[in-house]
């Protein structure tokens, strides 16, 4: 009789795993891979991007960006495009040389279907202060539409200041 308890209780057991682990492989995440075409665009969209910022060129810079954008930042809330984009001019008219460069291997792309993309990554800025050389390492996400074969960020998520 304890033998029989035994192999239905370790039967049963087996079902059970069986099932669970069953479970855990059909919810696992089926990601689409990021292409290497992909991650070459938005990896080229953030030098002109960028590149733009680092010479102050305002309409080049702002044409990056959708106008419904949205920016969120950890220690200024949401911004709007139009506030955005005031701080932004005004920061381009001072004479502290900020400059941004991404930090080496932090870049992840990542697809959006149907939309576009998602960029993720590290990134520092660098500025004269009182005679010394200020440098920040922020995180970021960018969320990239594409429309018309045309590249624009659509939101902002800038945190870890």
């Amino acid at each position: 009789m304890k033998q029989n308890r035994f192999k239905f209780t370790f039967f049963l057991n087996l079902i059970l795993a069986l099932v669970v682990m069953n479970t855990a492989t059909a919810q696992e995440k089926k990601v689409a891979p990021t292409s290497a075409e992909l991650y070459k665009e938005i990896e080229k969209m953030d030098e002109i991007m960028f590149e733009a910022f680092n010479k102050k060129d305002f309409e080049k810079f702002k044409s990056l960006f959708t106008e419904d954008l949205e920016w969120f930042q950890d220690n200024g809330g949401l911004l709007s495009y139009e506030t955005v984009f005031n701080n932004f001019s005004n920061m381009f008219k001072n004479e502290n040389k900020l400059r941004r460069k991404l930090v080496k291997g932090t870049l992840e792309v990542h697809p959006v279907k149907d939309y576009g993309a998602i960029e993720i990554g590290v990134h520092e800025f660098r500025h004269m202060e009182n005679g010394k050389e200020e440098i920040g390492t922020f995180k970021f996400l960018m969320i990239w539409k594409k429309k018309d074969n045309q590249w624009k960020i659509a939101r902002v998520i800038s945190y870890d200041h």
